[in-house]
């Protein structure tokens, strides 16, 4: 496919779904760069002699550089063509895991995880790309099933990452993820369509339209908020459950703290279902569903008895609501400007990831004041915040997209 795309949403009824597997598998890779490390953390506290809150910052950096990334970065695939950006971002990223790998002490894998944050955003230049390239009556069909990828991504990470690390060393993990994102590179290259630029914004004035997207559009605002909040219980969730793991009562190692994520990936398989609902219902059902799972899971958790089938059952039903959720409010903020979608989609998740953040940062705090039941209750908490949110009344998005 050799043509470069319009400025508008062309129906091309047969988009090879070999295009859309890459896409899917690209926007995978590269968001499982920001979480190869959590499964790894005790092993990470073990080598350096690290304490769990130093340690905590691996993860946190790693998230802020993402959400800086997605501000200062992503909204520059409205101006520029987001394959030559995906490309330069690819190559940024394979450096950024080869300092990770070879990291002689806590600081300087913080500081890659810094870098590797920031080049990881090439995941928020394939899902506009994705939805550009979709015809609207299946945009979100289309993104949802790029949206699996990346969130399979997120999850099938950690398993990966458990288990090379108990078989091969942390380094060893590292070294593989700049090998896979190389090969990414490579199939972008020759697959990929250019993109025609849809504003001549200069940088600054670019970065200037978020806050102006902002505050013109009431979905956007709530969208980002609810995501958020969500995102707040989901990062505490994985960036603690390795250390709970390791200590009383279970002991077990960084493979069985990964497996935990094929708990999840069998939620995030529900993201073209979610797709489809928002595309035939409403996206608004869906994003009301999704906050009141999550809400139900961590409750269920944080009173429920403290065992390994419960604590994988709320995997499974919070990573549901939570890539439900996500899919509506990609649905929904698409809809607002087609011609500023990378920024839209930078706003989302700016929220979203400085959830993620405050959520890794919180819940090591949390896990320490308070146990495994704490960062639940604080989970819970915020699910229910993000279900309020997605309950104000609003203006149909039919008739304004706000």
């Amino acid at each position: 496919m050799t043509s470069t795309t319009t400025t508008h949403d062309h129906a091309t009824p047969g988009l090879p779904f070999s295009l859309i597997l890459l896409l899917a598998t690209g926007a995978g890779l590269s968001v499982a760069a920001l979480y190869y490390a959590q499964p790894m953390l005790a092993l990470l506290a073990a080598e350096f002699k690290a304490t769990p809150a130093a340690i905590g910052l691996v993860p946190t950096l790693t998230m802020l550089g993402y959400a800086l990334g997605i501000g200062l970065l992503a909204p520059l695939g409205d101006r520029y063509d987001r394959r030559s950006i995906i490309l330069g971002k690819a190559a940024a990223l394979v450096l950024a895991l080869l300092l990770a790998a070879a990291a002689p002490s806590v600081t300087v894998l913080a500081l890659a995880g810094i870098a590797i944050g920031l080049a990881a955003t090439l995941a928020q230049d394939i899902v506009p790309a994705a939805a550009t390239l979709a015809p609207e009556a299946r945009r979100g069909k289309t993104v949802g099933t790029v949206m699996t990828g990346l969130l399979l991504g997120i999850l099938l990470s950690r398993v990966v990452a458990g288990v090379v690390a108990d078989q091969f060393g942390w380094r060893s993990m590292f070294v593989a993820a700049a090998l896979s994102i190389a090969l990414l590179g490579v199939a972008v290259w020759r697959r990929l369509p250019r993109f025609v630029p849809t504003t001549p914004l200069p940088y600054l004035a670019l970065l200037g339209s978020l806050a102006t997207l902002w505050k013109q559009h009431g979905a956007l605002r709530r969208a980002a908020m609810a995501q958020g909040l969500i995102s707040i219980g989901f990062s505490a969730f994985w960036c603690t459950l390795a250390i709970m793991l390791h200590g009383e009562p279970f002991k077990l190692g960084s493979t069985a703290a990964g497996a935990f994520g094929l708990a999840g990936a069998a939620g995030a398989l529900a993201a073209p279902l979610a797709g489809r609902i928002a595309d035939s219902r409403g996206p608004e059902i869906v994003t009301r569903l999704g906050a009141a799972l999550v809400a139900a899971a961590f409750i269920a958790m944080a009173f429920g008895p403290n065992q390994l089938w419960l604590i994988a059952v709320g995997a499974v039903v919070f990573d549901l609501g939570a890539q439900a959720t996500l899919i509506a409010h990609q649905t929904i903020i698409y809809s607002i400007e087609p011609a500023a979608r990378s920024r839209l989609n930078a706003v989302l998740f700016i929220g979203m990831f400085t959830g993620m953040a405050s959520g890794a940062w919180l819940g090591s705090v949390v896990l320490a004041q308070a146990g495994w039941q704490g960062v639940c209750v604080m989970s819970a908490l915020a699910g229910v915040a993000a279900l309020v949110v997605r309950m104000w009344p609003v203006k149909k998005y039919a008739a304004c997209a706000a």
